[in-house]
């Protein structure tokens, strides 16, 4: 059996990072699998990405990757652009946006998002209707198992048994039709989507970074044991808020009252 630490949505967050990878080698995890959204939104991006570029044997690029990370970028234009610099950004821009591999005989396929885009939304728990991604909502959890151009796929390809993706910051593990869709939720920005008081004190238990673990038989096409793990953990919270105050990024404020109440 082999285990598998399934990471996502960083976003620059290396105080929340450290302490992930820290939880991963206590628990003897030496495969690191990324789903992207590596930098952005938190200060330290270039150190982040670099840390990810030595530690995970897959990194998926996300839409924030794509969108900070793309050429021709001018300077001035992103912070987060400004500090990884051009060779980071190109490292991130060519990123793959999807990977597959099979354990215990599941065919197991990570993209970012969905199959359709970096931006596609599909949500189990909540309508997101009124959000940035209404004109990009997944409404049918088979459009997840979707063979598609975007991530190189054709019609004579396999479909997927498991579905591993990031984008939510949110996690969950959602079963459909004999098939599993997980979100290890954020590493760097932990959101409860339900959260909405500023000052409910159970807001602390949603702040957590988050992980999946899988475990099974890797590249084994045989039906056997296999196992998914939400793993949830705290880190040095405020040492981050006191990184982001000390540093000069812009809209800095959002996301301390994220990091602090989980309050998208």
């Amino acid at each position: 059996m082999e285990r598998i630490a399934i990471i996502s949505d960083i976003h620059g967050n290396l105080t929340a990072l450290n302490a992930v990878l820290k939880d991963i080698e206590e628990k003897g995890i030496s495969k690191i699998y990324c789903l992207g959204d590596i930098i952005v939104k938190c200060p330290e991006p270039a150190e982040v990405v670099d840390i990810l570029r030595e530690k995970c044997e897959i990194i998926i690029k996300g839409n924030c990757d794509e969108v900070i990370a793309r050429p021709g970028i001018e300077s001035g234009r992103f912070w987060s652009r400004d500090k990884i610099g051009d060779e980071r950004a190109n490292f991130i821009y060519n990123l793959p946006v999807s990977a597959e591999f099979y354990i215990s005989g599941y065919l197991v396929r990570l993209f970012h998002a969905s199959p359709l885009s970096l931006e596609h939304l599909f949500n189990p728990m909540y309508t997101n209707v009124d959000s940035a991604y209404h004109n990009k909502l997944i409404s049918n959890p088979e459009d997840m198992f979707l063979n598609t151009d975007f991530i190189g796929k054709t019609a004579n390809d396999p479909i997927p048994d498991i579905i591993g993706y990031g984008h939510l910051h949110t996690p969950n593990i959602f079963r459909f039709k004999n098939k599993t869709i997980f979100n290890p939720g954020s590493v760097g920005i932990p959101t409860e989507m339900s959260n909405s008081d500023i000052n409910d004190e159970t807001n602390k238990f949603s702040t957590l970074s988050s992980y999946i673990i899988l475990e099974g038989n890797l590249d084994s096409k045989t039906l056997s044991s296999l196992s998914l793990t939400l793993v949830r953990l705290p880190y040095a919270l405020e040492e981050e808020i006191k990184n982001l105050e000390k540093c000069d990024m812009p809209n800095k404020d959002i996301i301390i009252k994220t990091l602090k109440t989980a309050i998208h």
